[in-house]
C-alpha cells in the first residue's frame, strides 16, 4: 500500500514528542484487520498525547488517537468484509497499539463495531469513545436501578464531550437533567438546548466540604473526578449511583465513606478501553435510539488531520466544547 500520513509519538530526550509524517504500512500492528481511516476524533487522552503529556502512549514510537471510523480495506476476521463501514473506540488505539490519528489503521476485528443506523461515519466519528463513554455510563446507571422516576441526574463536565452526550442521551431516555459546568453563563443556553433542565455551577460542588449534603439528584454521571465527584456524591439521594469516568478535576478522591454507609449509595468505574464486544454493541444500540443525529452536529466541529495537535491544545486548555472531528482525507 502507499505511504499515509498521520500523527506519531516518539520518546525523546525531552520527553514524548507527537510529530505529523508520512508513515509506511510496515510499522503497523500485524492485526487481522485493515482500516482506511475516514474520521477519528479528539478525546482527553489524544489531547494529552499529542501535547507530548506522559502517561497515555505505552510504547514508542506509536501512532496516536483511541478513535476510528472507517471503511475496512480487507480482513481475515470472519465478521468482516471489504467494504465495511466500520467504528472502534478505546481497545488499546492510541496507548498500546496504533491508533486511528492516521490514514490508514490496522486493528482487532474482534473489537470492531458497524456504524448503525441512523448515523453517517462523520457522526461515528462525533461520538467516538466521549460518546461511547457516556452510553456505557447510561447503561450502568440503569443496571444499577436508575430510572427516570427515581429523579434528577447531575451530569459534571457538562460542556465536554462525554458530558454534552450524557445529557443528550439522558433528556432523550426521559430523565430531567442538571448540568454542572464551571461556564454557566457561557454554556447555560447550549445545554439548555441538549436537554438539560437545570444548570449549576461547578463550585456549588467544589465549595462544601462537608460529605453529606442536601440530597438532591437520584444519580450522577461523572465526567471530572476530584472534588466535584465527592461535591456529586454528597448530594446523592439514598440508594442513589454514580457513574465515573474522568479526571480532569483531578485523580485524587477528596471524599470520605459516609455517602456510602449512611446512604447506601453506589459508585460505578466506566472503563472505555477494555469493553467487551457484547456491551460495545449495546452501547451502541443505546446511542442509536436517543441520539438525533441532527444534535450531535450541533456539538461537532470537524479538522484536518494535520490540524489535529492545535485543536488537542484547545481541548486541555478548556476552551472548547462539544466533540472535534479529525477529517482524515481533508487537506489543510
Amino acid at each position: 500500500m502507499t505511504p499515509f500520513n498521520g500523527w506519531i509519538v516518539r520518546d525523546t530526550a525531552d520527553g514524548p514528542r507527537a510529530t505529523f509524517e508520512q508513515l509506511g504500512t510496515e510499522m503497523l500492528d500485524d492485526l487481522d484487520t485493515s482500516v482506511r481511516v475516514h474520521y477519528s476524533s479528539i478525546n482527553y487522552k489524544d489531547a494529552l498525547a499529542l501535547q507530548g503529556r506522559p502517561g497515555v502512549v505505552r510504547r514508542h514510537p506509536l501512532v496516536a488517537g483511541i478513535d476510528v471510523t472507517g471503511e475496512v480495506l480487507a480482513s481475515r476476521h470472519p465478521r468482516w468484509r471489504e467494504g465495511d463501514l466500520v467504528t472502534l473506540d478505546g481497545a488499546g488505539l492510541g496507548e498500546e497499539l496504533h491508533g486511528g490519528l492516521a490514514g490508514l489503521a490496522v486493528v482487532n476485528g474482534d473489537d470492531l463495531v458497524r456504524v448503525p443506523d441512523p448515523f453517517s461515519p462523520r457522526q461515528a466519528a462525533a461520538i467516538g469513545t466521549a460518546g461511547f463513554t457516556a452510553a456505557l455510563s447510561l447503561l450502568a446507571l440503569e443496571r444499577h436501578g436508575a430510572a427516570p422516576e427515581n429523579g434528577p441526574v447531575l451530569v459534571t463536565g457538562s460542556g465536554g464531550g462525554v458530558g454534552s452526550i450524557a445529557v443528550a442521551l439522558l433528556a432523550a431516555a426521559g430523565y430531567e437533567v442538571i448540568a454542572a459546568t464551571g461556564r454557566p453563563d457561557a454554556l447555560g443556553g447550549h445545554l439548555t438546548a441538549l436537554g438539560a433542565a437545570r444548570i449549576v455551577d461547578r463550585a456549588e460542588l467544589t465549595s462544601s466540604k462537608r460529605p453529606l449534603g442536601k440530597q438532591r439528584w437520584a444519580g450522577v454521571i461523572d465526567a471530572a473526578g476530584g472534588s466535584v465527584l465527592a461535591g456529586a456524591l454528597a448530594g446523592l439521594q439514598h440508594s442513589g449511583v454514580a457513574t465515573t469516568c474522568g479526571l480532569a478535576a483531578g485523580t485524587e478522591y477528596p471524599g470520605n465513606v459516609l455517602p456510602f454507609i449512611l446512604r447506601g449509595i453506589s459508585l460505578v468505574g466506566i472503563d472505555s478501553v477494555r469493553t467487551p464486544v457484547s456491551r460495545r454493541e449495546a452501547a451502541w444500540r443505546c446511542l442509536a435510539r436517543h441520539l438525533r443525529p441532527a444534535l450531535l452536529d450541533t456539538l461537532t466541529r470537524t479538522v484536518p488531520l494535520s490540524h489535529a495537535q492545535e485543536a488537542a491544545a484547545e481541548l486541555l486548555a478548556g476552551s472548547g466544547t462539544g466533540r472535534i472531528v479529525v477529517d482524515a482525507a481533508q487537506r489543510d
